[in-house]
């Protein structure tokens, strides 16, 4: 399956998780927050949640400072 993820096309099995996705990015010790279409989604499902062809993929983290 086809989808976006902050910004850049990215490729993916279909029924691949939110939470195999990140790992697969290996941006999985930094993400705090994750949003798919503008929705949030808990970090509790991202084990369960599976993204959709075509779906836009926001993952988010926190950056510290002043």
């Amino acid at each position: 399956m086809n989808i976006v993820v902050n910004g850049e096309k990215k490729s993916f099995d279909e029924g691949t998780t939110l939470a195999q996705i990140i790992e697969k990015l290996g941006i999985a010790d930094k993400v705090m927050a994750a949003a798919v279409n503008m929705e949030v989604v808990k970090k509790e499902r991202w084990e369960s949640f599976a993204p959709k062809e075509g779906d836009k993929i926001e993952l988010l983290h926190f950056v510290g400072g002043g």
